[in-house]
Parts: C-alpha cells; sequence; structure tokens
C-alpha cells in the first residue's frame, strides 16, 4: 500500500468550514496555552519545582499530541488533499501513541510527587531532587517510546488491504485494523494487552497507589483548612486523570461495532484536541502559583515597555 486516505472527521459539505473553524481555534487555544505554560515555568524561578516541572513536560506533551493529529484535519480543508504515505502513516501512528503512553506516566509521576508533598512534606525537596525528577521523566519517555513499537512493527508488515480509505482523522491503530485482510489475530492481542496493562493499568496503578496513601493522610488532619489545602494541591491533577482515564476507555477498551465507529471519533478528537485545550485552563484558572507567576510576567512586560 502505496498511501492511505484519511476520510476526516465527517463527509458532510455543509460541515467542512464550520469543523475547520472549530478545530482550529481548539488549536490555537491548545497551543497558546500549553505554550504560555511551558514558558512560564521556564522563565519564573518561583515555579523551578518538581511539580512544575512535570506540569511542563505534560504540557510539551499535550501541544505535541495535538499538534501530530490536528495538523492533518486542517490541511486536508486547505489544501484538499486527503492522502497520506504509507511510512508517514506509521510514523504518526507511532508517535502519537507514544505521547499517550509519556502523558499517562508523566501523571503518575505527578501522584508521587504529590504523595510526597502531603505525606513527607518535610523531606519533599530531599526526595524530589533534579535526579529523581530528571530519572523520573526521562523513564516515562522511554517506556512510552518502547511500548509502542511491537504494534507499529506488525503492522508495518502488512501488506494487504480491503481499502486504503481509513476512517479517521489521523493514523490510529483501530481503524488502520479494520482495512487490513491480513491474519490481525496476533496483532488485536498485542493492542488489547498493551492498551489494557501498559498503557491503561499499569499508569492508572501508579497512579491509584499514592493517592489512596494521599487520601489516608487528608482523613488524618484534623483541621478543615488542612483538609481543604491537601484537597487543593492535588484537585487539579485528580481532574486531567479522570478526564484522560474516561476518553482513552471510551475510545480503545470498548467493543467496536460499525455503529460505534463514528462515536469513537468524537472520543479521539475529545482526546486529542479537547483534553489538550482543557489541561492549561484547569491548572491555571485552580493554580495560585501560575496565576501569581501571570502576573509577574504582565508586570515585567509592562515596566520594560
Amino acid at each position: 500500500m502505496a498511501y492511505f486516505i484519511i476520510k476526516g472527521i465527517t463527509d458532510v459539505p455543509e460541515l467542512q468550514v464550520p469543523i475547520f473553524l472549530l478545530v482550529l481555534l481548539i488549536y490555537l487555544i491548545t497551543f497558546s496555552g500549553n505554550m504560555t505554560i511551558f514558558l512560564l515555568i521556564c522563565v519564573d524561578r518561583h515555579l523551578h519545582t518538581p511539580m512544575y516541572f512535570f506540569l511542563g513536560n505534560l504540557s510539551m506533551v499535550d501541544l505535541s499530541s495535538s499538534t501530530i493529529t490536528l495538523h492533518k484535519v486542517l490541511l486536508i480543508f486547505i489544501t484538499g488533499d486527503k492522502t497520506v504515505s504509507f511510512s508517514a502513516c506509521m510514523i504518526q501512528m507511532y508517535i502519537f501513541a507514544s505521547l499517550i503512553g509519556h502523558e499517562l506516566l508523566i501523571l503518575s509521576a505527578m501522584s508521587y510527587d504529590r504523595y510526597v508533598a502531603i505525606c513527607n512534606p518535610l523531606r519533599y525537596h530531599t526526595i524530589m531532587n533534579r535526579r529523581v525528577c530528571g530519572l523520573l521523566c526521562s523513564s516515562c519517555y522511554l517506556l512510552g517510546c518502547v511500548q509502542v513499537l511491537a504494534p507499529v512493527i506488525i503492522f508495518s508488515g502488512f501488506s494487504c488491504y480491503t481499502s486504503n480509505e481509513v476512517n479517521h482523522f489521523f493514523c490510529d491503530i483501530i481503524p488502520l485494523m479494520k482495512i487490513t485482510c491480513n491474519d490481525s489475530v496476533v496483532l488485536e492481542m498485542v493492542v488489547f494487552l498493551q492498551g489494557l496493562f501498559i498503557i491503561t493499568l499499569l499508569p492508572f496503578v501508579l497512579t491509584l497507589i499514592p493517592y489512596l496513601f494521599i487520601i489516608s493522610a487528608i482523613l488524618k488532619i484534623h483541621s478543615r483548612r488542612g483538609k481543604q489545602k491537601a484537597f487543593y494541591i492535588c484537585s487539579s491533577h485528580l481532574t486531567v486523570v479522570t478526564l484522560l482515564y474516561l476518553t482513552l476507555i471510551s475510545q480503545y477498551l470498548t467493543p467496536t461495532s460499525q455503529g460505534s465507529i463514528n462515536s469513537k471519533k468524537l472520543f479521539s478528537l475529545f482526546n486529542t484536541a479537547a483534553v489538550p485545550m482543557l489541561n492549561p485552563i484547569i491548572y491555571s484558572l485552580k493554580n495560585r502559583d501560575v496565576k501569581s507567576a501571570m502576573r509577574r510576567r504582565l508586570l515585567f512586560c509592562k515596566s520594560t515597555s
């Protein structure tokens, strides 16, 4: 197969312009929001802490996953070219799946950071030093890259397809599996096990265990103000984790029928567009440190102008 044809979000001609404008708006908000968070963390010394180190990495992962998927939606409308080469399709599939793994594992690292901050506050900076943060983040990226190699390598060896039209808006493993006529039993098993254990269950357990200790510690706090402060520290992270896991489970771990393909496409759009857009909003609106850093940057810009 020399190339695939990306069907896109919808075939209805009347919806092409509204969808293009909506996707463009979402991408611009995603880009500006995540880039603002990342640059704030880089330039503001008050944000040079482990929590914001992980948040900066999360922002870059969100921006990258949104770019690698939504750019084709925008290019299709601008150029009218729906084709994508086989090699470009495999690269897009690999990068997107890697980024999903990165994001889930970084969220797990952030939950461990919150556990140390609440359960071991006096030793927080000793435990979460630069070396530990660097090792945690490097491990997230390494495992994210390695865990998707098997399905991509298996699929890239396929040569028989019932059609070259992919019923999706980017090259994702599930819709691509639907159009192959090769024996895909092994691939389906690998994808299922990878999705269930490596992408979903492992990061979920690594995220859940610290929160069990956090909940236990919060329940032991006698003052109401102390409990509210502890919950405030975790609320943004919990919101993001819940959003991401709900969309991923709906997208990959539910049975697929012909009638559910469009609904899965919507979940995929929410995962690749809305979640990366909402993350910086959630973290900035519910975070005093980020809002203070924004005010300091604005005041600095006004004083230098």
